[in-house]
């Protein structure tokens, strides 16, 4: 496969708007990435000043305190000598949660000129229409005229769901195409990989399957409507990731999920970007959660391999995951948990 032409850029900050995890507590392992967002800089950036109790200046409130929600967001911002682009990685499950951080956070949504959604999962696409809302609102105060593009894979399923032995649990629909035309943006489906915003940034096509133990979302469905009825879907075959090229360190790589498995994920990463560049980070969800030992244990072998510098991983990657690759790769584990500012 030839790979894409993919711009390094100097630095790269992710901004997490949604998580499963809240921990503004913990430290980052040394020498991985600046971490931002724990309650130190939370109450130096604090909006409540204070005139009444001596030395102190300002008041930290819980009311500045992201919450965690099942889901994904993140802000991505690349810069590359003078030029700057912005991603929204994901909306998370619905609006009210990625609103409710987004004002806590005060990111700069005018910045924001395309959102990605990873695959059609609610806990991903749940907060796409405030989301774009907010940020055109944003646009037109800061008097920017750009558009705002949502890239999507085309294949949009009516509904999703997951069959239990007795009966079969249906997901919430996602947001359809003309519900994000509505908002304000502007569509653009592609199943392809390429890169936008003067290419410094690419989203990939469909992720190929290699590894035989990264076989899907077990016993997930697809509602066909002329049918009537569910069809298998394990594979979740629209899931894409994100991906940039940090001068000096190498490839990161932001995953929803990881349906597709997060070893696979990666080396189609670095398949598409050229093996000559070094991985240096993979964020998002891994989808470890409700996987057996056997599976983390072989899908933490395979990242070793790949020798990434940093593993963030969070969403639906679970406990397991975070310890064995602790374990098994001491200082490159740095928890991806709502509210934090990373920069690389």
């Amino acid at each position: 496969m030839n790979s894409l032409h993919l711009q390094e850029v100097d630095s790269l900050e992710a901004i997490v708007i949604i998580d499963n995890e809240l921990d503004p507590i913990s430290p980052p392992a040394p020498n991985t990435v600046q971490v931002a967002g724990n309650l130190g800089t939370i109450g130096m950036n604090s909006m409540h000043k204070l005139t009444d109790r001596g030395s102190a200046c300002k008041e930290l409130r819980m009311e500045d305190i992201c919450c965690s929600a099942h889901g994904l967001s993140i802000l991505v911002t690349a810069t590359k000598g003078d030029q700057k682009h912005a991603v929204l990685f994901d909306a998370g499950p619905e609006e009210d949660a990625w609103e409710r951080n987004v004002k806590r956070l005060r990111p700069d949504l005018a910045s924001v000129e395309v959102i990605q959604l990873s695959h059609w999962h609610r806990d991903h696409s749940g907060g796409l229409g405030r989301a774009i809302r907010m940020i055109k609102d944003a646009k037109q105060s800061s008097r920017r005229s750009d558009d705002l593009v949502v890239d999507l894979h085309p294949d949009r399923p009516v509904y999703r769901g997951i069959a239990l032995p007795e009966h079969i649990i249906s997901l919430e629909a996602d947001p359809t195409f003309d519900e994000l035309t509505d908002a304000g943006a502007v569509v653009s489906k592609s199943s392809e990989a390429h890169t936008i915003l003067d290419d410094m940034f690419l989203i990939s096509g469909e992720i190929p399957r290699l590894t035989p133990y990264e076989t899907g979302l077990k016993n997930a469905v697809r509602y066909d409507p002329e049918e009537n009825d569910w069809f298998s879907d394990e594979l979740i075959t629209d899931e894409r990731f994100l991906a940039c090229n940090i001068k000096g360190k190498g490839i990161v790589v932001f995953t929803g999920c990881s349906h597709a498995g997060v070893v696979n994920t990666t080396k189609n990463a670095l398949e598409l970007i050229g093996t000559d560049v070094p991985l240096h980070a993979v964020v998002g969800g891994f989808h470890l959660a409700m996987s057996d030992d056997a599976q983390v244990q072989s899908t933490v072998s395979d990242l070793k391999r790949l020798d990434p510098a940093v593993l963030m991983p969070g969403h639906c990657s679970g406990w397991r995951a975070k310890f064995a690759i602790e374990k098994h790769m001491p200082g490159t584990l740095v928890p991806c948990t709502v509210g934090i500012k990373i920069t690389f």
